[in-house]
Order: C-alpha cells, then structure tokens, then sequence
C-alpha cells in the first residue's frame, strides 16, 4: 500500500483494498524443511484452502491443522481444530491472521513460477 507515509492513509488503504490486492497480503511463509525440499526456489506463497499449516505464535502456539477457509474480506484463516464454545456451547472456527503460520504441506505445483 504505497503512496504516503501517514499511517492513517496506510490503513485506510488496507481497509479499501480490492480483492486482487488483499489476496498479496495473505502470502505465508513456508516451513524449512520444506524451502530445501523446493531447492530454495520460492519461499512464501498465497495459503489456499487444504494446506497444512503450523501455527507459530499466539495461544494455538505448535497446533497443526489443515485449512478450512480463507477469509479475504478479514484477511484471516480458519485452522481445523482451532475453535472456541460461544455463549449457546456451538464451536466456533478462530480466525488466524496468516503471518502467525507456516505452510508444512500443501500443493505447489501450479503456484510455482516456472
């Protein structure tokens, strides 16, 4: 979001941004292991939904879990497994922001430049 160093027209931006844009900024860091196993060609890359991710920091801090949706409009994530009970005892999915998780498995074959 370029274009002036106030913060307030940063997040204005952020908040304004169209989908084609938001979609940048849900881009994942991937695990280690699995940047060697690339050969160190690509090392982040926009999570989709049935990757298997790592999350990093925050309460769910080394939980592992598939996706289940990404949320663009939020820009978050929503991890099996990662759920909380509302007043009325249903579970409910956490929203994840992305830059707490690592890709530990997913398919890369299409989103690899070649």
């Amino acid at each position: 979001m370029i274009g002036s160093k106030q913060p307030r027209k940063q997040r204005k931006a952020l908040f304004n941004a169209p989908l084609h844009l938001r979609k940048k900024l849900l881009r994942v860091k991937l695990a280690d292991e699995l940047i060697k196993q690339l050969s160190n060609k690509i090392k982040r890359v926009t999570i989709k939904k049935g990757d298997k991710v790592k999350i990093v920091k925050g309460k769910f801090k080394s939980k592992i879990g598939k996706v289940l949706e990404v949320d663009y409009k939020k820009l978050c994530i929503y991890i099996e497994g990662i759920v909380r009970k509302n007043a009325k005892g249903v579970e409910k999915l956490i929203p994840i922001k992305p830059y707490n998780v690592r890709i530990i498995e997913g398919d890369f074959t299409k989103r690899i430049k070649q």
